[in-house]
């Protein structure tokens, strides 16, 4: 044959191969035999390997290629992935309702029934998938929600997931209710515009008992459970791997850009849409008018629960109307206009051996129930919080006690009741810690609080504790020294607080066990390369009490500085200046936050080690965008509610800066403009009561250019 010839058929096969794969993962229907199809597949594969200048990367047979990797690039979401709020009862999910029907009476949009989309929650691991061009560019773990990682290469390795978009014919998109300049518009976006995909990369019970056995065979350690199975597979390094595993993957979302944002109106428009592009999605998937309908059907799939080929840990209830979903918003990190319906928390019996006393980075004492091994929903349990001393005596807890234990999805298991009719007498009381259970030195419980904690500074187990987050993942993330690396660190005596890290040298940890010379560079490079950090990343290092990481991210906006850079004395400064009024000021703030951020900034012990990461050359980085000072904005009070699609927060805080502006966190009577971007929260409402004057993203951008 001719190249021609050859590229003609290749393409013809690619086609046939491609409907055969729809046909079977999306419509469940084998249109051919597996042997037939596989045949395909190898002559495709035979005329690639003599025309290797015609592989595409959308061929079939490029599902596993490239190398294995040394590590995963990380990805920043086009929108965060975000959280669900979760409900375990009727109560709950009334009560989220009539939290949606009050919030929406204040915006004129009172209804009296709702239509919701229900759709099965699926455990496994959430995925991002781009398209450009139809074709798939990359996919991408959902991380913390804003930053995940590039999984690209063992995204491909799954059947289930189209290596090319197809494209729905004008009769499937008439029949979904689309007609006009919309369908034109629709049509074009997905041939030629960035297109987002979420969904969940699952592993069925099937392929989990059949890995099972094949490990037990050769003597490797089994998966715990699917969702493990699925996490451990999207993470290696090497595809080949991940294409043995066999996962599935079912999709949930299509992200909304702004061509198409109008045209889409429903959420069960969107899932038949993302259908007709070619992948799975979920047949038992339905439109629920009402609660009781929505309660009908939970119930109805959790008696179907066992006999369904995947797991599952609730129905995932949204709004059907996506304009709601915009008026609604997200509060915290998770929507307004959505909720995880799950299933009772999975519960067993089994008897606390022991209770022990932990002690955090704070110096709060936690107390964790000891058990008798026990499977919970394919999980061995041996441990469980117990939270603090009042759900002790609330328990009426004993050593020795029967209890019930739950766990619900990932959420820290817990013991939920002690079964007293089951006491034998020999039963143990608990006592209320007097002393810390690592430096025996006196605790205390402040007035008002129902926790107990160690003040003493020189507490081995609470120095430990801080100098472990301050390095953690979520903190400033230091790689190649985890927690026992530092603990051995502190054991030598080398490192007392977290600023010591700076002052390591390689002296210092030659002779150190395990530690060669390539190691010692690593950590060496690692912390040489920590001495320019996000400012919100310092701030949640510190450890400071009540302050987390979204805490730190407000503080952090709150404090946008001009500078490219900030010293630490020119921060603690700048500190020192806000009141607790000024901090509770900021979002998702209250008065305990702030008050423990007013303290910290002032106690001596913290100042001196502020000094000390300063004399270590510690720097902190704040991203800015450039820009004049604007007429039109100078001294103009600015609020910012939902997501721009151009900007991050922090970014349109610069701008409005820069060009002269105020940034505030509350509307107020003083407010200016009101900048709207997706998804606005209860702001948008307050602004257009006191009539203030809203932009749009676009708006926004004109007046900062005039």
């Amino acid at each position: 044959m001719t190249k021609a010839e050859v590229k003609n058929r290749i393409e013809k096969l690619k086609a046939e191969i491609n409907r055969h794969r729809y046909n079977y993962h999306v419509l469940d229907k084998e249109t051919l035999s597996p042997a037939a199809l596989d045949s395909l597949k190898n002559e495709l594969f035979k005329l690639e390997n003599e025309w290797p200048d015609l592989i595409t990367p959308d061929s079939p047979t490029q599902r596993v290629a490239g190398k294995a990797l040394a590590k995963f690039a990380k990805i920043r979401h086009s929108q965060p992935m975000i959280s669900l709020f979760d409900a375990f009862s009727e109560e709950d999910m009334r009560a989220w309702e009539e939290r949606n029907h009050n919030f929406l009476k204040d915006q004129h949009h009172r209804r009296e029934i709702f239509a919701y989309y229900c759709e099965l929650k699926l455990d496994g691991l959430a995925v991002s998938l781009t398209y450009r061009d139809s074709r798939l560019e990359r996919g991408a773990t959902r991380g913390d929600g804003r930053v995940g990682e590039d999984v690209s290469n063992n995204i491909r390795t799954i059947e289930s997931i189209p290596l090319e978009l197809r494209r729905p014919k004008t009769a499937d998109l008439k029949a979904l209710g689309f007609s006009g300049a919309d369908m034109e518009n629709l049509q074009a976006y997905l041939e030629q515009g960035n297109v987002e995909i979420r969904g969940e990369a699952i592993m069925t019970k099937a392929v989990f008992n059949e890995l099972n056995q094949k490990y037990q065979k050769i003597g490797q350690a089994p998966l715990a459970n699917t969702r493990n199975g699925v996490a451990g597979s999207l993470r290696q390094l090497d595809p080949k791997i991940t294409a043995a595993r066999k996962l599935d993957f079912y999709a949930y979302d299509l992200i909304l850009a702004p061509a198409i944002r109008d045209i889409v109106k429903t959420r069960a428009q969107a899932d038949k849409l993302v259908s007709l592009l070619g992948f799975k999605t979920l047949k038992q998937n339905r439109v629920c008018l009402g609660l009781d309908e929505v309660f009908k059907f939970q119930e109805a799939i959790g008696a179907k629960r066992d006999s369904l080929p995947f797991g599952i840990d609730g129905v995932v209830v949204k709004f059907n109307d996506l304009s709601f979903w915009s008026i609604l918003g997200i509060v915290g990190k998770a929507p307004r206009y959505m909720m995880a319906y799950k299933f009772s928390a999975e519960q067993a019996t089994t008897k606390v051996k022991e209770v022990v006393w932990q002690v955090g980075r704070t110096g709060t004492l936690t107390p964790t129930a000891i058990l008798e091994p026990v499977n919970v929903g394919g999980v061995t349990i041996g441990r469980a919080t117990l939270h603090n001393w009042d759900e002790i005596k609330r328990l009426d807890l004993k050593i020795g006690d029967t209890v019930v234990v739950e766990r619900a999805g990932d959420v820290i298991p817990k013991v939920v009741e002690a079964l007293k009719k089951m006491r034998t007498g020999q039963e143990k009381k608990i006592s209320a810690p007097h002393s810390c259970p690592r430096c025996h030195q006196p605790v205390t419980q402040a007035e008002g609080e129902v926790a107990f904690r160690c003040l003493n500074k020189d507490c081995y187990a609470v120095n430990l504790r801080r100098l472990s987050h301050f390095v953690s993942k979520g903190a400033l993330d230091f790689a190649g020294l985890g927690p026992k690396i530092v603990e051995q660190l502190f054991n030598e005596g080398l490192i007392k607080e977290a600023a010591d890290l700076f002052y390591l040298k390689a002296e210092d940890l030659n002779g150190l066990p395990g530690f060669a010379e390539k190691k010692i560079n690593n950590i060496l490079q690692t912390i040489a390369d920590r001495r320019l950090v996000d400012l919100d990343r310092f701030i949640y290092a510190l450890g400071i009490r009540h302050v987390g990481e979204t805490s730190a991210q407000k503080l952090a906006e709150f404090l946008a500085f001009k500078d490219k850079t900030i010293s630490i004395p020119a921060l603690v400064r700048r500190l020192q200046a806000l009141s607790p009024a000024d901090l509770e000021e900021l979002e998702d703030v209250g008065e305990i936050v702030a008050k423990s951020l007013y303290d910290f900034w002032r106690a001596k012990d913290n100042l001196e080690l502020l000094t000390k990461f300063d004399r270590a050359g510690l720097r902190l980085k704040i991203k800015h965008s450039t820009g004049r000072e604007n007429p039109l904005v100078k001294g103009k009070k600015f609020v910012l509610t939902g997501t721009l699609d151009g900007l991050t927060r922090l970014e349109a805080k610069d701008r409005i800066k820069t060009a002269g502006g105020q940034s505030q966190e509350n509307v107020g009577r003083d407010t200016d403009f009101v900048i709207v971007g997706a998804e606005p929260g209860s702001k948008l409402a307050k602004a257009k009561k006191l009539g203030i004057k809203i932009l749009d993203e676009k708006g926004f951008l004109e007046l900062l250019g005039r």
